[in-house]
């Protein structure tokens, strides 16, 4: 396994792409927050302002710990800005934190794609730390034909998550771009462009883990259906 090129290349690829991604984010969030905005706010009064519209009023703003490990934790209902994105007053910042509000909206207004991914979220975390387990235990006892099966139904239920994250995640921005502009807190031109970049940058790295999931699952569910037929 270790010496075949095509383990590599998988591993290459899939290092490029998630690389790529987060370098690509990291760059244009460096630029986007350099852009300021008119009404000055940080992202946290823009999260309060635009939570305040929305009528939401159990969701506690709180400032994280973790560069750009924003979060909306739709359970303890906190919606959790690293610290730049907490005090900012860019249109990276207020961008970030918007798109944390919209997973509050579609948590308000029971967006179905939502839902189903916070259902999931236990059995996507049982399958991501169990298909490799799964996989050289089947390699080192040649169970091929359970082990492939099991890898298959793993890698489905990891790829499933992923492909119901994609609208979770695309929604929640388009839902950042228009209320930012929708109340003010940004204008067209500059700053709208600098939201959008920083928001569609975002994205792209739920794009660059779906793919890697799939090179990872094609590789490994190819290698057990071979070792099968042998």
């Amino acid at each position: 396994m270790f010496f075949d090129p095509f383990y590599w290349l998988m591993i290459g690829a899939t290092a490029a792409l998630s690389l790529g991604a987060m370098g690509y984010l990291k760059s244009v969030y460096a630029k986007a927050s350099q852009v300021p905005i008119a009404s000055g706010m940080t992202g946290a009064q823009a999260a309060a302002r635009i939570l305040q519209w929305a009528g939401i009023h159990d969701v506690e703003i709180v400032e994280g710990d973790s560069f750009l490990g924003d979060h909306y934790d739709p359970l303890g209902k906190k919606l959790v800005l690293s610290p730049d994105n907490y005090s900012g007053s860019s249109a990276a910042h207020v961008g970030v934190a918007a798109h944390e509000c919209g997973h509050a909206l579609q948590h308000q207004q029971h967006y179905a794609p939502l839902h189903i991914r916070m259902g999931a979220v236990y059995a996507t975390n049982f399958a991501s730390n169990a298909v490799m387990i799964v996989i050289m235990l089947s390699l080192f006892l040649g169970l091929y034909h359970i082990g492939l099966w099991t890898a298959a139904i793993l890698f489905s239920i990891m790829i499933f998550f992923q492909l119901v994250t994609l609208p979770v995640e695309f929604d929640a921005s388009t839902r950042a771009k228009v209320v930012l502009q929708q109340l003010g807190i940004v204008r067209p031109g500059a700053e709208a462009d600098a939201v959008n970049s920083t928001l569609n940058a975002a994205g792209l790295t739920y794009v660059a883990a779906l793919i890697g999931t799939m090179l990872n699952a094609a590789y490994w569910i190819f290698l057990l259906l071979n070792r099968s037929r042998d």
